[in-house]
């Protein structure tokens, strides 16, 4: 699944730094609580996550992070 990001979480990750050229690896999550590991942002806009996550909208996120260095080395 792929998601445009509102305009508050492209100025958020785009103080982050990147994982590699032009994306970001990040952990998302969602107000039900939910948490979404290993999600990749491309170019700080578009969000994927796995075609298995349960389908969400930007207005669902409560916060994004950069994951952490254990799940960058995956």
């Amino acid at each position: 699944m792929r998601l445009q990001l509102a305009q508050r979480w492209c100025d958020k990750l785009a103080r982050l730094p990147e994982s590699g050229m032009g994306y970001q690896r990040v952990r998302v999550r969602l107000k039900a609580g939910r948490t979404i590991d290993g999600a990749l942002v491309y170019n700080g806009r578009v969000l994927e996550v796995a075609d298995d996550v349960a389908p969400f909208r930007s207005q669902d996120i409560d916060d994004i992070e950069m994951a952490a260095e254990r799940e960058l080395k995956r």
